[in-house]
């Protein structure tokens, strides 16, 4: 949504009736004030391990997991794949992968379900791959007519691509209504659901229009639905531009789904690298980034599978990384702030800073910080970003950066390291 579209609808006093007429298609988590802590279980190496035991890696730390305050885990792609990370989807069915069988995919949901925390599943619906060759799609049986007619494969009788190609697998012609439309939606709600999956992570959405992932999102009705928008390109001097793309894509779901903020990781990224904190305060006040538009929708991250490293600085996919000395500080604020932060496995265990981000997970939940909390910036300039943020129980000040920077007197000092410290009032 438009800023300038918001900013007229409560000038008109229309914000509420159009609420009531999104409300029932919102998750519940994304529909304000949510509470929730993401996992990322996973990481780019986590399927190259001897054998596929990654689900049991999981089960061994859901007890561990639970009690840092995580209320929702993130899987990787359950299906088959002709690529062990499970981005080319073969056999949609088949719950047999690199990271384990379904039985013990089964398993691991139900153990974090019985410690109160919500499992969400990959979905990856751009495309998918042939069985034996490029089109022969089985598991359940798709003929051509489920590819697009401007696929790389010259093998395509569907209609033309709702977004943009990729040439890794087959695009999947989303207007097909018998076999992908209805093939997906079954597989969401027959094969994905009884596993125990409530939240719906879509993969490279760029690929098909955002209205099928409002109508797939519809048909499963998650609590929580997040859309990876990565941006084509990133300008720092126009982040108006990338913020509005995410705006429009969660509009395109009719507000069915929410998007990760790859705007508030590109400003962390050149803030932490570079010290221009000052990017993180939007002209009218507030932070830069979708969560100063429309926090409740926006799913924050310090680095996931793609953009950084995985078990140490430079392994897996690494692809747009914030420094790797500074990952505590990104933490420092998405943990501190509006939003619903997503935490990466392998800093907790692989990096060994399970410590201090399950102190900062715990400032955020002891003051009642929500996706939707207030934010009063104190401090934007070169090397210092400081601010205050409203909870439902206390306050929490904080900052990052090398500056030195206090709230006064009343406050007490609740977690602090290498430039960043939070405090609580």
């Amino acid at each position: 949504m438009k800023k300038s579209t918001i900013v007229a609808l409560l000038a008109a006093g229309m914000m509420t009736s159009m609420a009531a007429a999104t409300q029932a298609a919102t998750p519940t988590q994304q529909a304000g004030g949510s509470t929730a802590i993401v996992l990322q279980g996973f990481h780019w190496n986590s399927a190259n391990y001897a054998g596929p035991d990654w689900y049991n890696t999981l089960l061994n730390n859901v007890g561990d997991l639970s009690s840092m305050g995580f209320t929702h885990v993130w899987f990787p792609p359950p299906s088959d794949s002709a690529a062990k990370q499970g981005y080319l989807p073969r056999q949609l069915n088949k719950l047999d992968s690199s990271y384990g069988s379904a039985a013990e995919l089964t398993n691991v949901v139900s153990a974090f379900k019985n410690k109160g925390v919500k499992s969400i599943v990959d979905v990856v619906v751009n495309h998918r791959v042939g069985t034996t060759g490029w089109s022969d799609f089985t598991n359940p049986n798709w003929t051509t007519y489920s590819i697009v007619n401007n696929d790389e494969c010259n093998c395509g009788l569907g209609a033309a691509d709702t977004g943009q190609g990729f040439s890794g697998g087959r695009d999947l012609a989303h207007t097909n209504v018998g076999e992908v439309q209805n093939g997906i939606i079954n597989w969401l709600n027959y094969t994905l659901k009884p596993v125990g999956f409530s939240g719906l992570r879509f993969d490279y959405v760029k690929g098909f229009s955002a209205s099928y992932v409002g109508q797939y999102a519809n048909a499963f009705a998650p609590d929580f639905c997040v859309g990876e928008m990565w941006p084509d390109s990133f300008d720092l001097n126009n982040l108006d531009a990338n913020r509005q793309a995410i705006m429009n894509w969660i509009n395109g779901t009719s507000n069915s789904c929410g998007a990760f903020d790859f705007t508030t990781k590109g400003i962390l990224n050149d803030a932490l690298a570079n010290g221009n904190y000052w990017r993180l305060k939007a002209a009218d006040g507030k932070p830069q980034g979708a969560i100063g538009w429309w926090p409740a929708m926006s799913v924050t991250f310090v680095d996931n599978h793609d953009t950084g490293p995985a078990e140490s600085c430079g392994t897996g996919q690494n692809l747009w990384p914030v420094p790797c000395g500074s990952v505590l500080e990104g933490y420092a604020y998405i943990l501190t702030h509006p939003g619903i932060p997503t935490v990466f496995y392998p800093h907790i265990y692989n990096w060994n800073l399970k410590t201090q981000i399950a102190a900062l997970m715990a400032a955020r939940k002891n003051a009642g910080v929500t996706s939707t909390s207030a934010v009063a910036i104190q401090q934007a300039t070169q090397g210092l970003y400081a601010a205050i943020v409203t909870g439902t129980a206390h306050q929490l000040a904080m900052k990052i950066g090398p500056n030195s920077w206090s709230p006064g007197s009343g406050w007490t000092l609740q977690t602090s390291g290498n430039n960043y410290a939070v405090w609580m009032k």
